[in-house]
């Protein structure tokens, strides 16, 4: 089934939205995620914390699967937990269309993505603010995301690290020599001001949790964020 909102590799100027359901009312789950598709969010964000790899516990795949069940967006999960391939089953089955694992993390990152794949599924990589591009760079024929988180992951609502930019750069470089597709992610801090600074970079999926859920109205917020 193609989900609502995929998108193929091969259209990287196509600027994708992705509120993250970690900043939505979580007594009303399924009433905010539809609020963000009648928005306009092309994917959902799932921010999944273990408490271990970063100091903050979200939800699990029992969320997922709700969030799958509830309607067709396309779900692009990112698994915060020191252990992704030993919980990578229970995301594939809960319904995750996307699923995103640290580079950072205590597993065999090429056998991880390879089992995301061979699901069916895309795979993304993510690199912490302070984790440099070269740590992805072998991984880089696997992956159909890289994410370069623009915040230390674990909470939302920080500041965006402008530093992060450079890294956003030169994976656009190394994507623009035609011998990688992967569309680039941004995650933490974006609003419509930082979104543009990002895409200047050359990323092409943003993810916005406090600006888009928590905003007057969020329609507004996505669109700002989509033109910026």
């Amino acid at each position: 089934m193609v989900r609502i909102g995929c998108v193929s590799k091969a259209n990287f100027h196509h600027r994708i939205i992705a509120p993250s359901l970690l900043a939505a009312n979580f007594s009303r789950i399924g009433e905010e995620v539809a609020r963000a598709v009648k928005a306009g969010a092309d994917w959902l964000h799932l921010d999944v914390m273990d408490g271990h790899f970063v100091d903050n516990i979200s939800f699990g795949p029992a969320i997922v699967e709700a969030v799958n069940q509830s309607n067709g967006i396309f779900l692009d999960t990112h698994l915060m937990i020191s252990r992704p391939d030993h919980y990578l089953q229970r995301f594939i089955d809960a319904g995750a269309d996307l699923i995103t694992v640290h580079v950072e993390a205590d597993h065999d990152v090429s056998e991880t993505l390879q089992r995301i794949r061979n699901a069916g599924l895309q795979a993304g990589l993510a690199l912490n603010p302070a984790t440099p591009i070269e740590r992805a760079a072998p991984f880089f024929d696997q992956i159909d995301l890289l994410l370069c988180m623009t915040v230390v992951p674990g909470f939302g609502g920080q500041a965006f690290m402008t530093e992060v930019l450079k890294k956003i750069s030169a994976a656009a470089e190394l994507r623009a020599s035609g011998k990688h597709a992967f569309h680039i992610e941004v995650d933490g801090g974006i609003d419509a001001v930082t979104a543009a600074a990002c895409a200047a970079a050359g990323a092409n999926v943003m993810v916005a949790g406090s600006s888009t859920f928590r905003a007057p109205d969020m329609a507004a917020a996505i669109r700002a964020i989509r033109e910026a």
